[in-house]
């Protein structure tokens, strides 16, 4: 059972889309990620590659504790590749080989755009009183905006 201040309930429903959305996007993210992880090519291969495991793992841990806050919450969390596509607002990664470069370009847009859902999440949130959840986005938040700074960081930007 979950804390939820008596008030707050009917504001609920938002939390709960969020964090479904943050199950989907995180998890469209590290398949993403991880095809890029497998198939990136180049000069810096060696250190690309060593990166985004790091970032695929991470993506993988978050999107555990998201599940697991909505099962916390009384909630089913989606698990299939129809739910995740259904809610996420991260696109695919587009057929064939690309470059490095439009890799990571592709992999900040995405998580440019998670970042503007998780803030609608964290703002959902705060009005509920959700403080556990309040903690569990604002570390996502802060984990992506670092991840954005190591992948423009490899761009030169």
């Amino acid at each position: 059972e979950t804390f939820m201040p008596q008030n707050a309930k009917a504001n609920r429903d938002q939390v709960i889309a969020g964090l479904e959305k943050a199950v989907a996007n995180s998890y469209a993210l590290l398949i993403k990620t991880h095809n890029y992880h497998w198939n990136v090519v180049g000069p810096n291969f060696y250190g690309l590659h060593n990166l985004l495991e790091t970032q695929y793992k991470d993506l993988f841990a978050a999107t555990d504790e998201l599940a697991e806050r909505l099962r916390a919450l009384g909630c089913h969390a989606p698990g299939s590749l129809k739910a995740f596509s259904d809610l996420t607002s991260i696109p695919d990664a587009p057929d064939g080989q690309q470059d490095a470069q439009a890799m990571i370009q592709d992999l900040i847009d995405s998580r440019r755009k998670m970042l503007e859902d998780e803030a609608r999440l964290l703002s959902a949130a705060e009005e509920t009183g959700d403080q556990v959840t309040v903690d569990m986005i604002t570390e996502r938040i802060g984990q992506n905006e670092k991840d954005i700074w190591m992948l423009r960081s490899v761009l030169g930007k």
